[in-house]
C-alpha cells in the first residue's frame, strides 16, 4: 500500500523553493570542501592523496608484495574504481602510471613492467598491456597497519573498509613530494633526499627547540627525480623552507662521461680532434619531457635564435644523452650554454608551496601553509602517536594471550581432572570454569584444543612463553610512560630506515646537485650575433635594406621608380639602428634583420608599427654612452642619453612630445668635445649659447632654444666654441665652410638671433 501512496505522489511536490544565490553557495561549499580534503591535497602524516592510497592498499590486499608476481594492472584499476575509488578508470590508471615511473618519482611505490611512458613524454600502453606492484619504498610506507595503528574507515558504499592513512617511517611527504590544484589554493612540494630528511628529523627529536638554521645544515634542498642542479642561493633556498613558500632555479646538467680531462667531463665537454668540439647533456630539469626540450632547441636553430649552434641530436639510451654541436669550434661554450637557460625549458622554476592536510583534534584535517620546521615536528608527533597506538595494540595482545597461558598451565597443572570432565560432564565448559576458576576465554579455548596439541602442554614453556610476554608488557608500559622513552625509540626505528635510503646506497644517494650559480654577465641576444659591416640604406618610401659590408655611401643604387635615396650610413650585424620619425618616436632595428641588398629591400612599416603619416627624420647607430640634440620644429629641444631611447616593441618610444600641427625637425648626436650650440630659424636668424643650458631628458618637450615672431626652427647642430662654426658649402664640390669668430652670435637660450654669417646656405640648413 505504501508503494502505491509513493507511486502516486507528484515529484514536483518535493522541490524546495530557496534563492538560488544560496542554494549555489552551499553546494559549492561542499565541493570546494571536498576536491581540498579528499582530492587534491596531500595528508601530512603519509604524503598521500587518497587516490593514491587507495591504488596501494588495493594493491596489498592482491598481495601484490615485492616478493610475489606481477598482477595486470586492469585488475588493480578494477578492484580501485570498485571498491574504494568510485571514478573514471582513466584517472586511476594514470595515477597509477605515476607512482611507478622513477623519472616523475623520487622513490617509486609501484614497480611497473610493460611501457609505463618514458621522459620523452610518450604515454604508457593501456591497463591491459601492463603489470604492476608494490615496491620495497610503498611496503615499508604500509607498514604497521595491521597492529592497529591507524583507524579504518568504511568506503563510499560501506561493503569494505579501507585505513585513513598509512603508519608506515618512510617519510613520503618530502621524500616524493606532492602537487595539486584545489579550490581556491594548491600545493607544490618537490622531492627531497630521504636521509637529509631523516637527519632533520632526529635534529628534532634530540632538540625540538632547533632552529631552521641548524635544520638547513643538515636539509638540503630539493632533490628531484631526474637530477640536474639547483643554482639557487643557500639564502635563498633557506628563506623558501622557512616559510613555506618560494621557487627555485632548476638547470640540465651537462656532463661528459666519456671526456679525458676532468674538467672537460664536468663542463659537458667532449674533444673531436682537430680543435672541434661538442656539447652533452646528461640531466634535465625535473617535468621537462626531453623530447619537447630538443623540439625547443632545434626551433631556436630554425629561427636562427641561436646562431652559435649547428645541430642538436638525441643519443639517449638508458641513459639520457643529448648531444650539441656548435656552428664553429670558436663559440664560447658558457655562452652556448647560458643562451640554451635563456631560450629553452634548460632552466626552468620550480615552485614550493608546502599546503598540507594537518589534523587538528576537534577540527579535522585542515589545509595549511608550513614551513620546513613546522612539516618535520607534525609529523613528528603524528608517529610517535602511531608508536603510542601500536605499543597499546600490543598490550591488549598480551593481555589477552596472558589470559590463555594461564589458562593452559591451570590445564596442564590438571590434565587428567580436565580431561574426566571433558568425557563425562554434560556441560563441561561450566564445570571447569567453577572448579579451576577459568575465565569463559579461557575454557573456551581448552575446550578447542585439538588432541594433537596435548602434547604441546609442556609446563616450562608455558611458563617460558608467561615470563616473556609479562616482561614485554612491562617494558611496553614503560615505554608508554616515558615522553623520553617513546623518543629514543622512534629514533632508533629512523635509523634504521636511514640505513635503507643512505646517501651510500642506489636508492638513497643524491641526484640533484645544489649550488649557486656563478655570476654571469647579463644574457644579450647580441652576443650570439656574428659581428660583420654592413651598409644600411633606406629610401626616400620607407625601403630598407641591408649591404653586406662598408660599402661607399656615394654609391648609386637601384630604387623604384619613383623612389630615391634617403639614408644611407655603416654599421655593424651587432648594431641597432635608431629611427626617428616626425612625430616624436623613436623605433629599434637590428642591424642583423635587414634584408638583403640584391632586390629593393622590404617596407620598414612591415618591420615597425611607424604611423601612416609620419615621416623618418633620421637613421643612427645607437651608442649606449651617445648624446643626441632633438628638437621640433616650434624652436623647442633637449638633449638626449641615447642608452635611454632603445624601444623593446615594434610601437617605440615616445620621446617629443609635440603640439598638434608641429613636428620633430632635429636629430643630432652631440659629440662629447662640443660645448655650444648654434640654432637657425626658417627667418634666417642664428643663434648659439652653450650647450649646459639645454636640459637632458628622457622625454618632454624641452626648452624654447631660439624665439620666432614668424616661421619656426629649421635647424640645429651642436659644434666646439673654439673650432668655429662650419657648414657645406653645396654643390657637388663636399666643400665645407668655417666660421671661427662666432662671438657676435653668442647671446642666452632663447634669443631672436641675427643673421648668420656671409655665405651661410640659403636653405637655412648645417648641412
Amino acid at each position: 500500500m505504501a508503494d502505491l501512496i509513493e507511486a502516486d505522489r507528484d515529484p514536483f511536490d518535493a522541490i524546495v523553493d530557496a534563492p538560488f544565490d544560496s542554494a549555489l553557495s552551499e553546494r559549492y561549499l561542499v565541493y570546494a570542501l571536498s576536491t581540498i580534503t579528499a582530492r587534491s591535497l596531500p595528508d601530512l602524516r603519509d604524503g598521500l592523496k587518497p587516490v593514491h592510497r587507495r591504488l596501494l592498499w588495493a594493491m596489498r590486499q592482491l598481495k601484490l608484495d615485492p616478493t610475489n608476481a606481477f598482477k595486470k594492472s586492469a585488475r588493480v584499476v578494477g578492484d580501485v574504481i570498485g571498491k574504494y575509488h568510485p571514478h573514471g578508470d582513466a584517472s586511476v590508471y594514470d595515477a597509477m602510471v605515476r607512482l611507478a615511473q622513477d623519472f616523475a618519482l623520487r622513490y617509486p611505490l609501484v614497480e611497473g613492467q610493460g611501457n609505463f611512458g618514458n621522459i620523452d613524454g610518450d604515454n604508457a600502453a593501456a591497463y591491459r598491456y601492463t603489470e604492476a606492484r608494490l615496491t620495497r619504498t610503498a611496503m615499508l610506507l604500509m607498514a604497521g597497519l595491521e597492529d592497529g595503528t591507524v583507524d579504518f574507515i568504511p568506503t563510499y558504499n560501506g561493503e569494505e573498509e579501507e585505513p585513513e592513512i598509512f603508519p608506515g617511517l618512510f617519510p613520503n611527504l618530502l621524500a616524493n613530494g606532492a602537487s595539486g590544484i584545489a579550490v581556491g589554493m594548491a600545493t607544490s612540494i618537490p622531492s627531497h633526499n630521504v636521509a637529509e630528511v631523516l637527519d632533520a628529523a632526529l635534529e628534532l627529536i634530540d632538540n625540538p627547540q632547533a632552529d631552521h638554521a641548524r635544520l638547513m645544515e643538515l636539509f638540503h634542498g630539493p632533490d628531484f627525480a631526474t637530477g640536474g642542479l639547483v643554482v639557487d642561493s643557500a639564502a635563498a633556498i633557506s628563506a623558501a623552507y622557512e616559510t613555506g613558500r618560494g621557487a627555485f632555479r632548476v638547470r640540465g646538467r651537462f656532463h661528459a662521461a666519456e671526456a679525458e680531462r676532468e674538467e672537460d667531463r664536468a663542463a659537458g665537454i667532449e674533444r673531436l680532434g682537430g680543435g672541434q668540439w661538442q656539447l652533452v647533456i646528461s640531466e634535465i630539469p625535473y617535468q621537462v619531457q626531453k623530447g619537447r626540450l630538443i623540439e625547443q632547441i632545434a626551433q631556436a636553430i630554425a629561427d636562427k635564435k641561436l646562431p652559435i649552434l649547428e645541430d642538436v641530436r638525441d643519443e639517449s639510451d638508458e641513459t639520457l644523452r643529448i648531444v650539441l654541436v656548435p656552428r664553429s669550434r670558436n663559440v664560447d661554450p658558457d655562452l652556448l650554454k647560458e643562451s640554451l637557460y635563456k631560450l629553452t625549458d634548460l632552466e626552468t622554476r620550480y615552485s614550493l608551496n608546502m599546503n598540507v592536510l594537518d589534523v587538528q583534534p576537534g577540527v579535522g584535517r585542515t589545509p595549511m601553509v608550513m614551513g620546513l620546521r613546522e612539516v618535520l615536528l607534525h609529523w613528528i608527533a603524528s608517529q610517535i602517536d602511531i608508536l603510542q597506538r601500536r605499543s597499546r595494540h600490543r598490550l591488549d595482545q598480551i593481555a589477552r594471550r596472558l589470559e590463555l597461558v594461564e589458562g593452559y598451565i591451570a590445564a596442564f597443572l590438571n590434565l587428567d581432572r580436565v580431561i574426566e570432565i571433558i568425557r563425562t560432564e554434560d556441560e563441561p565448559k561450566a564445570v571447569m570454569m567453577a572448579e579451576f576458576s577459568l575465565t569463559d576465554r579461557q575454557a573456551e579455548a581448552i575446550l578447542n584444543m585439538r588432541l594433537r596439541s596435548l602434547r604441546k602442554l609442556e609446563e616450562m614453556e608455558l611458563r617460558q612463553e608467561q615470563a616473556d610476554l609479562l616482561k614485554e608488557q612491562d617494558e611496553l608500559n614503560r615505554l608508554l610512560d616515558s615522553p623520553a622513552g617513546q623518543r629514543t625509540r622512534l629514533k632508533r626505528d629512523l635509523a634504521r630506515v636511514r640505513e635503507e635510503y643512505g646517501p651510500e646506497t642506489p636508492l638513497g644517494r643524491r641526484r640533484t646537485t645544489v649550488a649557486e650559480a656563478a655570476p654571469t654577465a647579463v644574457f644579450s641576444m647580441d652576443a650570439m650575433i656574428e659581428k660583420e659591416p654592413v651598409t644600411v640604406i633606406l629610401s626616400q618610401k620607407g625601403w630598407v635594406r641591408g649591404a653586406r659590408g662598408h660599402v661607399d655611401l656615394a654609391s648609386e643604387w637601384k630604387f623604384k621608380e619613383g623612389d630615391g635615396p634617403a639614408f644611407a650610413l655603416h654599421a655593424q650585424t651587432t648594431d641597432k639602428l635608431l629611427i626617428a620619425a616626425d612625430n616624436g618616436r623613436f623605433y629599434t632595428l637590428g642591424a642583423d634583420k635587414l634584408p638583403g641588398a640584391r632586390g629593393f629591400g622590404e617596407p620598414l612599416r612591415t618591420m615597425l608599427d611607424i604611423e601612416a603619416e609620419a615621416q623618418v627624420v633620421a637613421v643612427l647607430v645607437h651608442r649606449a654612452d651617445g648624446q643626441l640634440l632633438l628638437a621640433a620644429d616650434t624652436g623647442k629641444g633637449f638633449a638626449a642619453q641615447m642608452g635611454e631611447l632603445l624601444a623593446e616593441t615594434r610601437k617605440g618610444r615616445q620621446v617629443v612630445n609635440l603640439k598638434p600641427g608641429s613636428r620633430l625637425t632635429v636629430v643630432r648626436q652631440i659629440a662629447p668635445e662640443h660645448d655650444h650650440v648654434a640654432v637657425v630659424g626658417d627667418n634666417r636668424k642664428l643663434v648659439v649659447f652653450h650647450l649646459e643650458e639645454v636640459p637632458v631628458l628622457a622625454r618632454g618637450q624641452g626648452v624654447q632654444l631660439q624665439r620666432y615672431r614668424d616661421g619656426g626652427l629649421a635647424d640645429a647642430i651642436s659644434f666646439t666654441l673654439a673650432g668655429g662654426l662650419s657648414w657645406a658649402m653645396g654643390g657637388e664640390s663636399g666643400r665645407t665652410r668655417t666660421e671661427a669668430d662666432m662671438w657676435q652670435w653668442k647671446v642666452a637660450r632663447g634669443a631672436a638671433g641675427r643673421l648668420p654669417p656671409q655665405g651661410f646656405p640659403r636653405n637655412n640648413r648645417f648641412g
